[in-house]
Order: C-alpha cells, then structure tokens, then sequence
C-alpha cells in the first residue's frame, strides 16, 4: 500500500475518535469520499523526493469535502487532475451543505484558482506532480448551525488540542515519505503548523491563500509567481 495511503487512513481513525461537542455537524471526507482521496493519493503521491509540498488548512464545502482532493473543486479535480469516484455521505449532514461528490455543481473558487494555477503554469498534471505534492493539515470540516465553516484554530483548547496532535503527526509523516526540498503553507496558518510541526528538519515558506475572502487573492495567480520565486521555486 502507498505510505500516504497508510497514513491517511490512520489519521482518519485518529481523528475519529475524537469529539468536538462546541460544533454541531462535523465531516470526514477522507471515510466517506475515500475512493476518490485515495486514487489521489495513488496516482499522485508516489513520486520521492518531491521538490515542493504544499500545505492547506482543511477541506472546503464545495472543494474536498465533495471530492476528498485538497482544494478539490469537481470540474478541476475530474479535468484536470483526472480523478473521478464514488462519493458517500457523513453520518449527520448539514441541510444547507449537503455532499453531493462530483455530482456537486457549485464550484470552489480557492480550488479553481489554485489548480487552475498548477494548469496554466506547468501544463499537465504529471509536469506540476513530478515536482509539487498538495496536502491539508487536517481533514475535517467544521459547520456551525448557520452553515458556516469554523476554522479549526477557532474551536476551544479542549477539543483543539488532540486534533492538532493528530494533524500535525500526519504532517511530519507527510513529510518524512515524501523528503520535500521545501514545504509551503498555502496561508499563514499551514505555514504556522508547519513550522511548529517539523522545526528545522525542512526548509519552509508561505504563499498567500486563494480564498475569495481576501482582496489580495483576487490576482492570486501573479502574486504567487513572485512568493514562490522568493522562496527559490519557479513553475
């Protein structure tokens, strides 16, 4: 089995077993869109060394939690990563997130900004994977009542703490499989966990995140051109 795989399905059991009674709806798309993950995971996670991993958060409603692909948007994941599967349901839904896998029409704009980066710029997936890998930190989506994602360096210290144990172990191991020149958190909270993850092991940087919520992502493309040249890298 491909040691990413292993150490996706530990984390999923780890994280599991853990309870977050301060969020009403919490998902795991690594059990219920596993299919889907795990082809990522096997088709483009076997190359080592890997010149660049690429850290994000957690899942998006309309972006790995539908396809179980980091920054997982449907139309990128299935066109341009080629990554197609079955798609369960988490055992309690949210009414106004409800997962619908590829058959999900709504799209995610952190997704198609950043995979449509890795397009334009490398022109096929084989090119951007033979150097890059994308991973999140952690795997669960949180929800409030209203729908709402709750970032998980919002929830309280009790339930915050064993997840961050479990996450940042998976991270080390990410890291150790893949022996990455550079590790890149996509925003200041992955490159935050990654530092205090893996230390000095690894040389570590940081480029803006693409979320529609900040004004400085909306030329995103150029702006991490000139973050990853800083950081020695260029597409």
């Amino acid at each position: 089995m491909n040691a990413l795989v292993t150490i996706s399905r530990e984390l999923s059991d780890r994280v599991d077993d853990l309870r977050f009674p301060s969020v009403p709806f919490v998902y795991n798309p690594l059990e219920y869109a596993r299919a889907p993950h795990e082809a990522y995971l096997e088709r483009w996670g076997r190359k080592t060394p890997r010149e660049v991993l690429m850290v994000g958060m957690n899942p998006g409603p309309f972006g790995m939690a539908q396809t179980g692909v980091p920054f997982g948007d449907v139309a990128m994941v299935r066109d341009f990563l080629g990554i197609e599967g079955p798609v369960g349901k988490p055992p309690h839904e949210h009414p106004r997130r409800p997962i619908a896998g590829f058959e999900c029409h709504r799209s995610e704009v952190s997704g198609t900004r950043f995979w449509g980066w890795a397009r334009d710029r490398f022109g096929t997936a084989e090119r951007f994977f033979e150097r890059v890998f994308v991973a999140n930190w952690c795997p669960l989506v949180f929800m409030e009542e209203s729908g709402r994602n709750r970032p998980p360096d919002k929830l309280p210290a009790a339930e915050r703490s064993p997840l961050f144990a479990s996450c940042d172990d998976a991270l080390a191991r990410v890291a150790e499989t893949l022996r990455p020149s550079l590790v890149v958190g996509v925003g200041r909270f992955a490159e935050q966990r990654a530092r205090e993850t893996l230390g000095n092991a690894f040389e570590i940087g940081c480029i803006l995140h693409p979320s529609p919520a900040s004004p400085a992502a909306n030329n995103w493309a150029v702006v991490v051109d000139e973050q990853l040249r800083a950081l020695g890298f260029e597409a």
